[in-house]
């Protein structure tokens, strides 16, 4: 019946003030020791504050509700106002199983404010309910310092999956785990023109934003404490528990298609030219003054299991259409893919006994994804006028599944040693299908979409972990050690055989090319080429099988010499059955220079292994260089014919961090300021383009190799405040990096530079490390209303454009021909607003807009590596978007 009345209340929509009453107290431990930062919130709401360095707190709350404390390292208290004015808390230490802890510490007493790493802790919740961004990927890059996330178009499977990274390192260069456990790659390797080229990453989009409690995000090298791929830092991403609460959400927003910038006449994507999305080949359709519309359907739900136990899943429905923005003939679909799909996540623990439990966590992302591919234009051997007389702009489709599932168990042993034993699986599927496109060396008789097979990347990791706190040793210990298994397994499968297959004219697949005849196009006198266009399918030849497995042992400790100083260290020893082993180490130190300041710093030395995407990855595909379609071949570093163009077997990444910093927290008012150096050692790139005529039909190949190295310098900055305004809360927030990454040696041996590793791909790899992002948060609270205004300022950005790959000659110097092709991207100020209205005590409703000026970048050119009017930079080219949101909570 409660429910009942609670949902017939929130669909009338009344908008209903309650009346409020001021609550103030004080938080304490077991020793009467206030507690600064102490989280206080109203239940079921959004209305929180948190205690200051005296341990006091004050709130407004409705005489009726219920006051949440939490803390980290203590246990989380719920206390009934029952019309109360003065509420004092002692907080009991310590939580007997699943401790809290943050990412880049295994003590249960630390906060990311003395912390001797950097780590920031974004309340998910919050800003998913205070802006209109509806990927994980999206909400971080405005959230978190230095995390960069970019929209490709134009880039096959990277439209997909957004590459993302820290500190303006590879997508690969970051762990991602899941609950503390260690979350598997996605299949795809980034290949064409985007940020983070001859790299794999983790797609942080498959994991649900509404099953998710917080996201922590150390910024600082930690190989030596969680493994390979940690060299940038590690996001930790925690998952609800909450129970007997209902949250969800329905979102709805589109984009302006009112594109700025400088476009010819009749341009593609401009009035009266648009691309008809609803119609294969190049039909135009109806002009439209919005695209990109998009619907998202969220709902999480938590219930009781025994005592202390619980079990909490999420669901959420993601279609968002297509956006096309002005383009070149060549180049008629550029804009951002259409996705639909459904996330699932599950979260439970179960008491076994007073002192042990069961755990389990994962979930599936099925996504049904639509890109174009680059244009076919008539005269071309590859397309058949009689099926497309107008030629045609292929599409890249594809369907991704991501499933994981982890289960341990954790105990706690009468002298006080936590052990975890865990095994997580996950796997990554890839299956492309393109269509709209044609094998035109079928003619006319060829299907006009194709199974163009895909790739798959599973991985399964058994962990057992052990972990005690000594309170009565110094000022106190935490010792941790553990042991990881970790297997991975890489796959290429093949498509159907006219999605790779090149026939002759008797529509046989050619298999000797001295006896068989390539078909002639009649228009312009060319052999018809075979296979799917736009993305061709993997072939027998292609298929791959392979995999590894990696022991590692570890070993950390933190010790509390006195109550001002914490000295943190940190081994790890992994041995890979594929190239060998390797030991890393940290040191970490935190002081306390003033009851408000501490001075923290870490030195370590970090390594990568080379992903099997990265030693097996082999495709035949179409390269498109200034909107000219070349037949290029990525042949693996395993193969004889990589070997025969001088580059050697992969080895790992190698790293050493370093970071200096200081935090302060004055009452509300909280500061961290971090320093970095990174220098990282052959880092694996994907090589240029060398000449290939030795290889049948191919005229370039191209090869992953240990490349470069690098340098990074940077500085991150994190403030807030919070403060009353009149009737109101007031709170602010900046958040900036600042970042100068430097190629210090291109490794090309005796091989061509610029053909190995030349000016535009090293361009390519410093665009991933823009000099600075500045976003200024300003959220203000009053009663049933609130507002959010974010400003962000994204850095310069040069990139260098498809001109490098004319004759140097023809610019009388390499300096002349790159100063030519350069393509700076200013930079710009993007503006997002938000409003929350509280329509009543289970339900908000948000309208606001992402980019509220419809500011686009500003550098146009005809040679863009994506083949519209820009660059993928980071601020983005899909202009203002706007939404609406109901949040719904009972």
């Amino acid at each position: 019946m409660k429910k009942i009345l609670l949902l017939i209340s929130f669909f009338s929509l009344p908008v209903l003030l309650f009346s409020q009453e001021e609550i103030k107290g004080v938080v304490t431990d077991n020793s009467g020791t206030p507690l600064p930062g102490v989280n206080v919130y109203e239940k079921g709401t959004e209305n929180g504050t948190s205690t200051d360095f005296d341990g006091q707190y004050t709130i407004e709350v409705d005489p009726e509700a219920t006051l949440v404390f939490s803390f980290v390292g203590f246990e989380e208290q719920e206390v009934a106002v029952n019309g109360r004015s003065q509420i004092d808390v002692t907080l009991a230490d310590g939580v007997s199983l699943g401790e809290v802890q943050l990412v880049g510490s295994r003590s249960p007493k630390r906060t990311s404010t003395d912390t001797p790493v950097a780590v920031d802790v974004i309340d998910v919740s919050e800003v998913n309910t205070q802006t209109g961004k509806i990927e994980i990927n999206e909400m971080l890059q405005y959230a978190a310092p230095s995390f960069n996330a970019n929209k490709q178009s134009g880039s096959d499977g990277a439209d997909h999956i957004d590459p993302a990274s820290l500190r303006g390192l590879g997508p690969d260069q970051t762990l991602v785990l899941v609950n503390g456990k260690r979350r598997h790659q996605s299949s795809l390797i980034n290949i064409f023109g985007t940020r983070g080229r001859g790299n794999t990453g983790t797609d942080l989009n498959a994991i649900p934003a509404a099953s998710i409690k917080r996201i922590e995000i150390l910024r600082d090298g930690a190989a030596a404490q969680y493994g390979s791929d940690a060299i940038a830092g590690v996001i930790n991403i925690v998952l609800k528990d909450a129970v007997e609460e209902f949250t969800g959400s329905v979102n709805y927003g589109f984009y302006n298609t009112n594109a700025e910038g400088d476009f010819p006449e009749a341009a593609p994507n401009t009035d009266g030219n648009r691309l008809d999305t609803d119609r294969d080949g190049n039909a135009i359709g109806d002009d439209q003054n919005f695209d990109g519309g998009s619907v998202k359907v969220t709902t999480n739900y938590g219930f009781e299991i025994a005592e202390d136990g619980y079990a909490n899943f999420t669901v959420e429905y993601l279609n968002k259409n297509k956006t096309l923005r002005p383009g070149f003939d060549f180049r008629r679909g550029f804009g951002e893919a259409a996705i639909e799909g459904v996330n699932f996540m599950g979260n439970l623990a179960i008491p076994i006994s007073e002192n042990t439990e069961f755990y389990a966590f994962g979930g599936r992302n099925y996504r049904d994804t639509d890109a174009y591919a680059f244009t076919r234009n008539n005269p071309t051997a590859r397309n058949v006028v009689s099926v497309y007389p107008d030629g045609f702009t292929p599409r890249i489709t594809s369907i991704i599944t991501d499933n994981s599932v982890a289960a341990g168990f954790r105990t706690k042993t009468e002298s006080g040693w936590n052990i975890d034993l865990s095994n997580t699986w996950g796997k990554n599927l890839f299956h492309y299908y393109i269509k709209g496109t044609i094998n035109a060396s079928l003619g006319d008789i060829s299907p006009t979409d194709f199974d163009a097979g895909g790739h798959n990347l599973s991985q399964n990791v058994i962990n057992l972990d052990f972990s005690k706190y000594y309170e009565d040793m110094l000022e106190g210990v935490n010792f941790a050690f553990g042991a990881e298994y970790r297997t991975e397994n890489f796959e290429i499968f093949a498509g159907e055989e006219a999605s790779y297959a090149t026939y002759d004219v008797d529509g046989i697949p050619i298999t000797n090319p001295d006896l068989q005849m390539q078909p002639i196009d009649p228009v312009t006198g060319d052999p018809r080429p075979g296979g799917s266009q736009g993305f061709p399918g993997y072939g027998p030849d292609n298929e791959v099988d392979r995999s590894r497995s990696n022991v590692s042992l570890y070993a950390d400790a933190e010790f509390e010499f006195t109550e001002a100083f914490l000295l943190a260290a940190a081994a790890r020893f992994e041995s890979y059955s594929d190239f060998g082993s390797t030991l890393n180490g940290k040191l970490a130190a935190r002081l306390k220079a003033t009851d408000d300041i501490n001075i923290r710093g870490s030195v370590s030395t970090g390594f990568r292994a080379p992903s099997l995407a990265q030693i097996y990855y082999n495709l035949k595909f179409t390269n498109f260089v200034g909107g000219e379609a070349l037949e290029s071949l990525l042949s693996p570093n395993n193969s004889p014919v990589t070997a025969s163009f001088g580059i050697g077997p992969l080895q790992e990444e190698t790293a050493l961090n370093a970071s200096l910093g200081f935090t302060a927290n004055f009452g509300k008012f909280t500061a961290t300021v971090d320093g970095y150096y990174i220098n990282v050692q052959d880092r694996i790139v994907l090589t240029g383009n060398f000449d290939a005529p030795q290889i049948d039909n191919v005229e370039a190949a191209q090869f992953f190799a240990n490349g470069a190295d690098t340098e990074t310098v940077g500085l991150d900055i994190v403030l807030s405040n919070e403060f009353s305004l009149g009737e109101g809360k007031l709170t602010t927030s900046f958040i900036g990096n600042f970042n100068d990454m430097t190629i210090t040696d291109v490794k090309n041996d005796n091989l061509d530079e610029q053909t190995f590793f030349g000016e535009r791909d090293k361009s390519f790899l410093l665009a991933s490390a823009p000099d600075s992002k500045l976003t200024l948060n300003l959220t203000y609270d009053i009663e049933w209303f609130d507002v959010a205004l974010g400003l962000t300022r994204f850095s310069e950005i040069t990139l260098l454009d498809f001109q490098m790959f004319e004759d140097v000659a023809d610019y009388g110097s390499l300096a002349n021909q790159v100063a030519a092709a350069s393509d700076v991207y200013d930079s710009k100020i993007v503006t997002d607003l938000n409003l929350g209205f509280k329509l009543n005590d289970a339900l908000k409703l948000n309208v606001g807009s992402n980019n509220l000026f419809n500011v686009y970048p500003d550098q146009q050119d005809d040679w863009t590596e994506a083949g519209g009017y820009w660059d993928a930079v980071q601020m983005g080219f899909g202009g203002a978007y706007y939404y609406a949101k109901l949040n719904i909570n009972l």
